[in-house]
């Protein structure tokens, strides 16, 4: 069985995001491990000599009882949703986010992550360095990244960018496995620039592979590839966005609010960031 990690601060957009992780974990067959991390102030105990200890000891306290309240919550959502089934384990850390679920991942054998951002407006911060953000570019594990504004609505089309290249197709393959368990098409864009060296050959050679599955290939001519993509999302009527991170700046660039502001609407979709 396969595992989720779903990092939450029990904020709204970590809630929403938290309905995503168990509808994926239902999709991918996995259970999930939801963790909380907390950072203490660093303190100079030679100012504090007498009540240093007690300080923490109250702090993290005040994180467990937190911690303890917010479970139940969650074990609700799934209730309702009717997905009490999907197994749960819980994990409260004590130090930095990223350290801590990189500790996790390896000690948990974690195959993805979901986690919340704060949707079309908050994409740039996400991808410039916000907790999902540095995540992102920190663990090798795909990250399934929630907008609070995506509400979970069956995957039907999953939106695939490639530049033909063998990396690409071993995600590809990632992507088809996901889609067949929830009965999706996958809609694959190639963005065919002046500068692109991509063969007509290797293009026919990789539509022969997939013959017979359920993969659609685009190949647009246009030397814009980010407005390319946001039409592609746009038009296409994407559920689920899929995209190697072998170039973060084309993140950024992607999803700055400049270029997405009449997109704004359609780009509440969920992105899964797969890692070359």
């Amino acid at each position: 069985m396969k595992k989720i990690l779903f990092p939450t601060d029990f904020s709204e957009a970590a809630d929403n995001a938290f309905v995503h992780a168990l509808e994926f974990a239902k999709i991918v067959n996995a259970e999930l491990v939801l963790l909380h991390t907390f950072e203490l102030p660093v303190y100079d105990n030679q100012f504090f000599p007498e009540n240093y200890n007690v300080l923490f000891d109250s702090l993290q306290l005040s994180e467990f009882e937190m911690f303890k309240d917010e479970i139940p919550k969650l074990h609700a959502i799934a209730e309702r949703r009717n997905l009490d089934h999907i197994k749960m384990s819980h994990r409260l850390m004590d130090g930095s986010l990223i350290f801590n679920i990189k500790k996790a991942i390896e000690e948990e054998n974690i195959d993805f992550i979901v986690m919340g951002t704060s949707g079309a407006t908050g994409w740039e911060a996400f991808f410039l360095g916000t907790n999902t953000g540095n995540v992102l570019t920190a663990v090798d594990v795909p990250v399934l990244s929630v907008p609070l504004e995506s509400e979970f609505k069956k995957i039907e089309t999953i939106g695939f960018t490639t530049r033909y290249r063998a990396k690409d197709k071993k995600a590809l393959k990632e992507v088809l496995k996901i889609a067949k368990k929830t009965h999706a098409k996958v809609k694959c864009l190639y963005v065919k620039t002046n500068d692109s060296d991509v063969s007509s050959a290797t293009i026919k050679q990789w539509e022969d592979e997939f013959e017979g599955e359920p993969i659609q290939f685009s190949i647009i001519p246009s030397d814009d590839v980010h407005d390319t993509i946001l039409d592609f999302i746009l038009f296409k009527d994407l559920d689920v966005l899929a995209m190697l991170t072998y170039k973060r700046n084309f993140f950024v660039e992607l999803f700055k609010p400049s270029l997405t502001q009449k997109f704004s609407n359609r780009l509440n979709i969920p992105v899964l960031a797969m890692h070359e």
